[in-house]
């Protein structure tokens, strides 16, 4: 008597194992394109962004050569200054002529002559400096602060950390640029009212940064804490944690444990979105406080109709400002991939 053939479980492991490596490559490929996809929308949108700043420069009264004339000169010396400046080209070709020389590193020539990457040399790095510095601090703050009042959802601490915080991101930075003035310097007198700078163009003392820092990090940090205690209140509706609950586990550790990770994309979404306001802060606050970044620079700039230097500091910021928001786009990703 012959026994049947049982092909179905020899076969049903080997069609498996093929099937993962297949998932897998798909998965990576997938991963890239997104990448790509992302980073060319980042690029485009920067493109235009310098586009509408050359376009925006224009439409200023006066341009670079009435800007930088001396008393005097007659109305041959300013045509001579436009032709040696190019502005008598049309916007279109400087435009595409400062575009094209951008994958080389050059950001052009001032209208005083000098090179922009010297001229942001050295104020780049102190506004990278003043706004890491600010960032790593309300980061911290945030989290601490929107996990505190998580914690105690509908109680009197949770209240006056979601009220305080929605009047911390209310207050503008110049407001609170003079308020730290009036109470640390004038009144005071613990910190310095103004940055002075050594030879290499730094801050002498690392006490000048406390001021500037503080003011960017107070209204963000007064938004973040309302992103990650919203966040955190909406994992706590999910059915695992209500389950975490049910099974008697310590409430810091549901919280750590289940609704941040749940949470992580909107909340590195929302700081993301901070580093752009810290930037634009920046430029504001660096003015006050005399503090020698770009934003000092880009005042400059526009004040002269420089459009390479307005473009450079532009250029600069726009491409830290990306490179944030894409490994924003990329932890949001990893994250609900992985929860998928």
């Amino acid at each position: 008597m012959s026994q049947p053939v049982k092909t179905g479980p020899v076969a049903a492991p080997d069609a498996g194992a093929a099937t993962a490596p297949r998932r897998a490559g798909t998965t990576a490929g997938g991963l890239a394109v997104h990448i790509a996809g992302t980073v060319g929308r980042r690029v485009l949108m920067l493109v235009v962004l310098l586009a509408l700043v050359f376009a925006a420069v224009e439409l200023l009264p006066g341009d670079a050569a009435t800007a930088s004339a001396e008393r005097g000169e007659s109305a041959a010396d300013l045509a001579e200054r436009r032709h040696l400046l190019g502005l008598d080209r049309p916007l279109w070709e400087r435009f595409a002529d400062w575009m094209t020389a951008l994958p080389t590193g050059d950001l052009g020539t001032s209208a005083r002559g000098q090179k922009v990457t010297e001229l942001l040399a050295d104020p780049l790095p102190n506004t990278l400096t003043l706004a890491v510095s600010a960032l790593v601090i309300t980061v911290a703050l945030s989290l601490l602060l929107g996990c505190w009042a998580a914690a105690r959802p509908r109680r009197l601490t949770d209240r006056i950390i979601t009220h305080t915080s929605t009047a911390a991101f209310a207050v503008p930075e110049f407001v609170i640029s003079a308020a730290l003035l009036l109470v640390l310097s004038l009144w005071t007198g613990w910190l310095p009212a103004v940055t002075v700078t050594g030879g290499d163009g730094r801050p002498t003392t690392w006490t000048m940064l406390i001021m500037p820092v503080l003011a960017l990090v107070i209204p963000q940090t007064g938004w973040n804490t309302r992103v990650v205690r919203g966040a955190l209140a909406d994992q706590a509706t999910t059915p695992h944690v209500e389950a975490a609950h049910l099974d008697g586990l310590p409430p810091h550790r549901v919280l750590l444990r289940h609704q941040l990770p749940g949470a992580v994309p909107a909340i590195a979404t929302g700081i993301a979105t901070s580093t752009g306001l810290l930037f634009g802060g920046a430029v504001v606050v660096e003015t006050l406080f005399n503090y020698p970044g770009i934003g000092a620079v880009l005042a400059g700039a526009v004040a002269a109709r420089d459009t390479p230097l307005i473009a450079g500091v532009v250029i600069c910021a726009g491409a830290v400002i990306s490179l944030v928001l894409l490994a924003a786009d990329l932890i949001r990703d990893a994250t609900l991939g992985a929860r998928a």
